[in-house]
């Protein structure tokens, strides 16, 4: 410390830092020990301080010589210090980042000093130091300061960093607000190149709107300033080294953003509008193709890609534009999943390591649907967890102040859009999309705050929406006001351009043959259009219906290769102290691969995912408590109990050639499921796994099923691989832990489009991993929905001897394994599941007679429908007269109204019988006791004649 303070003495210190040194040296005259030997050694070698006044320099602040300051003048002080803070803390309130009169007036009486009792006087006779410890220079008092602070906050731009409780960040944001460097200065060329960037989004909006009139585009006018403000963040990535810039937006002014940003030809977009249907014939969103079987997508759903030099570093930077639907925020997890993706060295063994500055994840938001979507706070909530974390993500709201016709006061009970991020410690910078610097300023303060602290920053882009919810929306019966405020109200290109030429930048004659020049440009491209001379629109890829399936695929493994690999994962590091129940629970499996052992469900599991790591794959893991299990059976994840050490089995696999990620995720199933999605499209030669903690939990993510993992490859050529594990079946614990809704996958299944199984044996869930795994990064790449078991998990019926790992594949359809008269069959019991082990057990028990009259077979594989396995099961059977579908789920849930029309094309005369619960709106009885006798009645109900 005293090194520290060696110099001028006590002169180098002003304000507070003075009156802290003068108590402690107060302190120290009354009793020396009572301060630390440093400063014993500092006020020795010193003379005693000098009165306050040579300090502060002026007598009329009240100051008492010798010692502290008086009563009034410290009140003075404090009060002077509430002003500056509440400056910095509710600016924001005065300040002019509206565009539009905002109707409703703020309360800012406390930014005026008199609501402090203080005069300009007194003000004046206070050292700025005093409230402003770094003011600049020429800010010589506190009234100096106020005036200075008050203008930095309240101008177009706004700023709320005080949420922030980390000290180094917080001290980060004001230092560079106030001491100006967030003001960047743009030169000559800087500016006349914006005003031409602005003027291309403003005419290629106008062109659109006069060449296809009513057509629907969401236009970007109003927040005209997203355009350059995206170009600033791929300037930042280039000069940073990103490799990847991932952005995900809604539908308003995507159609500026793939022209301008992503550098899709003005003529695939043109083409677009001109094969797009009559809008009375369609749903409110449109769609092309919608006569063609649902395929395809609208122009302002579609993402793209586009490669962009960075000739310094002789490589490109890629970025790209996710496909998005109508359900506005969802496609956040899937843009943060991208970036994980991209980010991840998954060529190492061991867990995938992310590095932040691979790739940058920028997200575009509504201010309707910020505050109101869920999805948005889940998201958000992934951006400090390991298993989800990007190094940060900057996000944009497009703030029109208007959601389809509701105004903000009936949409959010936030003040701003942007309140939701508080409570995530994210900064907030308002700015006025009317001012095209101050918003490139707020961009270059973002991605410099996301790479000095690797953390999301959030930019509320304040602006309006020129016409309606869309170009055939009139919304003056609903905003009457606000659109005459509108329509007299000069785009920001123009306002720009006015004080372009003002400041010398240009002249009018300039102006008008840029916008000429443009026009050109437009003109020339919709007319190769109409010739017929535009190439087809090849940035959206087309869909391979009816893809080869993978059923030869050669999943079976040596039971040497397994031998060795069960060996490696039950050696752990040594001193490693594991839970010794848990340790008998993992020496059992040493056994299971022996002559008359038999392999569980989790170390099938296990040994699949080795087997797959070996061949190179790199595996993905998460979901609820999914490093332990649900069910405690996994286990991939061990504690050391003694010192809480984390080891993970499948780091250790011998000859692994990838990585192996297993992370237990939030309380949340949209975002994760959609994180998952993203990571497995964009990283395509890595499985991918999602496990529900109850399978029934994957309701909440409906959205990201329905318009991601089912359409995502029909409507934009989008291929996925990724494995969701959905617990199913019913054992008595109530409806909200019994069904994984198996209907509403076979619902949405057509077009090849997902795998949909519910398998009975562990050995068959090896080989179906294994399978998957070998389509990874295919054209046979498709999602794999599994209803994967609970009680089933340690039945004995359900685990596999080690032969059958090492020798045949999966099968669609399993039946049991001894022979079957088949002249004396004459009903045959399909199901699938759990059930279908239930009713071996039972058929075992039945009187020989009866036994050979029945057949039992499990369909283990529902989509794509096994038709020829189940044919060829028909044909053995020539005394056959009836099937019966047997299932737990109430007869409109569970797979009956799928099979039944598929049996009925294939049974030709014979009786198609359905067997379980009755239709039912709740999936399954609350009581255990209704439960079990349900169950026993479906069994009886089975094997009666």
């Amino acid at each position: 410390m005293a090194e520290q303070l060696a110099g001028p003495g006590w002169l180098r210190f002003s304000g507070w830092n003075l009156r802290y040194l003068q108590d402690l040296y107060e302190q120290y005259e009354d009793d020396p020990q009572s301060v630390g030997e440093e400063w014993r050694q500092f006020f020795k070698e010193w003379q005693p301080p000098a009165p306050p006044e040579r300090e502060i320099g002026e007598e009329g602040f009240g100051l008492r010589a010798g010692r502290g300051y008086g009563a009034d003048a410290l009140k003075t002080a404090v009060a002077a210090s509430l002003l500056v803070t509440y400056i910095r803390n509710y600016g924001h309130l005065a300040a002019e980042f509206y565009p539009l009169p905002k109707g409703e007036r703020e309360d800012t009486r406390m930014m005026d000093p008199a609501s402090y009792q203080l005069t300009r006087e007194d003000l004046e006779s206070i050292p700025a130091g005093i409230v402003w410890e770094h003011a600049p220079g020429d800010v010589h008092s506190a009234w100096d300061a106020i005036r200075r602070l008050t203008e930095i906050y309240t101008q177009s731009t706004a700023y709320q960093f005080t949420h922030i409780n980390n000290r180094e960040e917080r001290e980060w944001l004001t230092r560079k607000v106030e001491s100006g460097e967030a003001f960047g200065s743009f030169s000559s060329g800087e500016r006349a190149a914006l005003l031409y960037r602005l003027l291309e989004v403003e005419e290629f909006e106008h062109f659109l709107h006069h060449t296809f009139l009513g057509q629907k585009r969401f236009s970007i006018e109003g927040v005209d300033m997203l355009v350059p403000m995206l170009d600033e963040i791929v300037r930042f990535g280039i000069e940073n080294g990103h490799e990847h810039i991932l952005i995900g937006m809604a539908h308003r002014g995507r159609l500026n953003v793939l022209a301008h940003v992503l550098g899709k030809p003005y003529e695939a977009i043109f083409s677009e509008f001109h094969h797009a249907p009559n809008k009375n014939m369609v749903p409110s969103e449109g769609s092309m193709g919608i006569n063609y079987g649902w395929t395809g997508d609208v122009k302002y759903h579609l993402g793209a890609n586009r490669s962009v030099p960075d000739d310094n570093r002789k490589r490109e930077i890629r970025l790209t534009l996710a496909n998005n639907p109508s359900h506005l925020e969802f496609v956040n997890p899937v843009v943060i999943g991208f970036a994980r993706a991209a980010q991840d060295d998954r060529s190492l063994v061991g867990p995938a390591e992310p590095s932040g500055n691979k790739a940058l994840s920028v997200l575009i938001h509504g201010d309707a649907a910020f505050p109101g979507e869920g999805v948005v706070e889940e998201t958000l909530n992934l951006g400090k967890l390991p298993a989800y974390q990007v190094g940060g993500t900057i996000h944009i709201v497009a703030n029109n102040r208007i959601g389809f016709t509701t105004e903000s006061r009936d949409g959010r009970s936030t003040k701003y859009a942007s309140d939701l991020v508080k409570g995530f410690e994210i900064p907030i910078v308002h700015v006025n999309a009317d001012d095209p610097e101050a918003c490139l300023n707020a961009v270059l303060l973002a991605c410099e705050y996301r790479r000095l602290f690797g953390k999301d920053f959030l930019i509320d882009l304040v602006g309006y929406r020129r016409y309606g919810h869309n170009e055939s929306d009139d919304p003056m019966p609903t905003q009457p006001q606000i659109y005459r405020q509108i329509a007299k109200h000069p785009a920001v290109a123009s306002l720009y351009a006015t004080k372009c030429m003002a400041e010398g930048v240009l002249d009018s004659g300039k102006l008008e043959s840029w916008r000429r020049e443009i026009q050109i440009r437009l003109q020339e491209a919709h007319n190769r259009v109409k010739a017929g001379e535009s190439a087809e629109n090849r940035m959206q890829a087309s869909v391979t219906a009816g893809a080869a399936s993978l059923d030869q695929a050669a999943t079976a493994v040596s039971l040497e290769r397994l031998r060795g690999i069960a060996q490696s994962l039950l050696t752990f590091p040594e001193g490693f102290h594991l839970y010794p129940k848990l340790e008998k629970i993992l020496q059992r499996r040493a056994q299971m691969l022996d002559p008359g052992g038999a392999v569980d469900w989790a170390f099938a599991e296990t040994l699949a995912f080795a087997t797959i790591l070996q061949e190179g794959r790199p595996i993905r893991m998460t979901g609820q408590d999914t490093q332990r299990g649900t069910f405690a059976h996994r286990h991939l994840v061990l504690r050391d109990v003694e010192t809480g050490e984390i080891f993970s089995p499948l780091h250790r696999v011998p000859g692994a050639k990838a990585s192996f990620s297993i992370y237990n995720s939030p309380l949340s199933e949209t975002s994760v499921l959609g994180f998952e999605y993203g990571y497995s499209v964009f990283s395509p030669e890595t499985l991918v796994l999602w496990e529900a903690q109850f399978g029934d939990f994957v309701n909440v993510a409906q959205v990201i099923l329905d318009q991601f993992l089912a359409s995502g490859r029909a409507k934009w050529g989008q291929r996925s691989g990724l494995v969701l594990l959905l617990p199913h079946g019913y054992e008595g614990q109530g409806p909200e832990h019994s069904s994984a809704r198996l209907e509403r996958f076979l619902q949405s299944s057509a077009e090849d489009n997902w795998t949909v199984c519910n398998v009975t044996s562990s050995a068959q869930y090896f080989h179906l991993l294994r399978r998957q795994s070998f389509a990874l990064g295919t054209e046979h790449a498709r999602p794999l929905v599994l209803m994967s078991p609970k009680s089933l998990l340690r039945h004995t019926r359900a685990a596999s001897p080690g032969e059958a790992f090492a020798g045949g594949t999966f099968t669609k359809v399993m039946e049991p394994a001894d022979a079957r008269d088949s002249a004396a069959v004459s009903r045959l019991i399909l199901s699938t599941g759990k059930i279908g082990v239930e009713l071996l057990e039972k058929w075992e028990k039945l009187p020989a007679e009866t036994q050979r009259r029945m057949h039992l077979a499990r369909v283990e594989q529902l989509y794509p429908f096994p038709e020829g396995e189940i044919r060829e099961l028909l044909g053995r059977f020539p005394r056959l007269r009836e099937i019966c579908w047997v299932q737990e789920e109430p007869k409109n849930m569970g797979a009956w109204t799928y099979m039944e029309p598929r049996l009925r094309e294939l049974a030709a005369a014979r009786t198609i019988r359905y067997i379980g619960r009755p239709e039912r709106s709740s999936p399954a009885e609350g009581i255990p006791d209704a439960h079990r006798a349900e169950q026993e009645r479906i069994l009886t109900l089975s094997f009666t004649e």
